[in-house]
């Protein structure tokens, strides 16, 4: 499959819908207090997108070859949970990291975007592993340009994260979006400079790196879903939607609510 090179006014559609996804995370950041439950997360999150944006969830039902249909709005990945964790009826508890991975569909485009919260009062540890997540997919972000390749978005994130004693997800990777959940090109978390797909304008895809506070072995939970830490260690993970422009990159996952970029973001 060949990468989908957007247009000016496909871009525009995207913007909207990931601004969507954006602000259902914005929506949710108040309610995110010890005791809530993600069932109850991902029942906020139903009804706004549903009844107040006028817009569907691209999760809910998403079955992808081999996989049961996905049940919820949204996906909540707490603590040792990696990624794709489905909303459940346990209370969040005092010092919990969560992650909240939201995609709107508007106007048939897809936004894509997520955030990780510290419930309460968290660890220095959790933080900082949320914090330097956070910073690791800046560094990838930075990278993107016309001219530059895939592997260097990958290299400028793991030579961020291993150095620090933390680990990257290689299973589970960025990729392509727009009119389809998944697109070509898959954005590899990991890698080598100067390889792999040139970025063109027009290329639209997300970095979304998952990092561990322990080992990168990860494993799939018997619900077919929902992947864990083998050794089980913390995980976070960031994501934005990223379109590549004429001189750089344009973030098309913003709201109100985002947080601002890292001190080393100029420009």
């Amino acid at each position: 499959m060949s990468i989908q090179i957007k247009t000016p006014a496909d871009i525009e559609g995207m913007r909207v819908a990931g601004r969507l996804a954006s602000e259902v995370l914005d929506l949710l950041t108040d309610h995110i207090k010890p005791g809530i439950t993600t069932q109850q997360l991902d029942d906020i999150a139903r009804h706004h997108i549903l009844e107040v944006q006028g817009a569907i969830s691209a999760t809910i039902g998403y079955q992808p070859p081999g996989y049961p249909p996905f049940p919820a709005a949204i996906c909540t990945s707490v603590n040792h949970t990696v990624c794709h964790g489905i909303p459940n009826d346990r209370p969040l508890k005092n010092g919990d990291i969560l992650n909240i991975d939201c995609t709107v569909i508007k106007e048939g485009w897809h936004g894509d975007t997520s955030r990780m919260y510290v419930v309460g009062e968290g660890s220095i540890a959790a933080k900082r592993l949320c914090q330097f997540t956070y910073e690791a997919m800046w560094k990838g972000i930075a990278k993107v340009k016309p001219g530059a390749r895939l592997g260097d978005i990958g290299h400028a994130i793991q030579s961020f994260v291993e150095p620090a004693g933390f680990s990257v997800v290689r299973e589970f990777c960025g990729h392509g979006v727009g009119r389809k959940f998944h697109e070509e090109p898959q954005v590899l978390h990991y890698g080598r400079p100067g390889t792999l797909e040139e970025l063109v304008p027009g290329m639209v895809f997300t970095i979304e790196p998952m990092v561990n506070a322990g080992r990168r072995e990860i494993k799939e939970l018997p619900d077919g879903w929902t992947i864990v830490t083998k050794d089980r260690s913390l995980s976070a993970q960031w994501e934005h939607t990223i379109a590549v422009t004429e001189t750089g990159y344009d973030i098309l996952t913003l709201s109100a609510g985002s947080p601002p970029p890292p001190a080393f973001i100029t420009g």
